[in-house]
């Protein structure tokens, strides 16, 4: 019997790492998968180089941020890869803020990226995120050590939508994405803040972007954008702020952001983070 007990908690312990390395290898795949499908749907930019000969029509606040975060002859981004770090609010009506890594992937055109985060819930048991925009498709999915699933939405109107938005939204990590070559129509509203209009197949979403006194985006805001409410999408108010700009690769982009619910009894947030590394592809 004094022998039984540590050969059953060893033998716990083999299936335990097994299952964690079996579900790690699944997700790998799904992972490789999901960036197959980004880099088969990619298109030309169809510009090569930012000319402020694109700005004349545009908003004025438009204008300043573009002249302020891009120089002339700026090369055109075709895809970015950025690393993050931060915390991630897993409660729905509280605060259960867990550390967070993620790496993220984005193709301008056709606009797509993939989110890929790990959530520490315990030691050595992670929530393993993929949040996608992949050829029109929007995808939601949340695992439990890549084994058991906790969200999977995909295929819907408003999956879609809610992950074109956010890619939008994130542009201001990959501002040549913003430009009227590259499909974002502008609508003045007044002179801090405009509206950008994004059409990706059948799928068309809006913004309302505010800058700050130097000219940059300082927030952004959706009036409709999908939570997942026990287990279903329901249309909320959303924000995402971003803040401490610095120049890369001759851009000005925020590296720390915070993005909330706007509910009736105030803003809920649930993301906070920094870029802690990025690189470009160019045209």
């Amino acid at each position: 019997m004094g022998m039984l007990i540590p050969l059953l908690v060893l033998a716990l312990l083999v299936v335990v790492a097994a299952a964690v390395a079996w579900g790690s290898s699944r997700w790998r795949e799904v992972t490789r998968d999901l960036h197959a499908r980004l880099a088969a749907a990619r298109l030309a930019t169809g510009v090569g180089t930012f000319s402020e000969t694109e700005l004349s029509s545009l908003p004025a606040p438009v204008q300043r941020y573009f002249r302020t975060a891009l120089t002339e002859g700026q090369l055109m981004l075709l895809a970015a890869r950025m690393e993050q770090a931060g915390t991630f609010n897993l409660s729905e009506t509280g605060e259960h803020w867990r550390p967070f890594r993620a790496t993220q992937r984005v193709i301008i055109r056709r606009p797509g990226f993939d989110w890929e985060a790990r959530i520490a819930m315990l030691p050595g048991l992670k929530v393993r995120v993929h949040d996608a925009y992949v050829a029109g498709e929007g995808l939601l999915h949340a695992s439990l050590g890549g084994l058991v699933p906790l969200v999977r939405l995909r295929g819907t109107k408003d999956v879609a939508q809610g992950e074109l938005m956010r890619f939008l939204a994130e542009a201001a990590w990959y501002p040549t994405a913003l430009l009227p070559s590259q499909g974002v129509r502008w609508e003045a509203v007044d002179d801090g803040s405009a509206r950008a209009t994004l059409t990706d197949g059948e799928t068309t979403v809006t913004l309302l972007y505010r800058f700050d006194g130097a000219g940059l985006i300082e927030s952004v805001r959706a009036e409709a954008r999908g939570r997942t409410v026990a287990g279903a999408v329901v249309p909320t108010p959303w924000e995402g702020r971003w803040s401490e700009y610095e120049l890369h690769h001759g851009m000005q982009i925020p590296v720390a952001g915070e993005v909330a619910w706007i509910l009736p009894e105030g803003p809920r947030p649930y993301w906070r983070g920094r870029l802690t590394n990025i690189s470009y592809e160019f045209a």
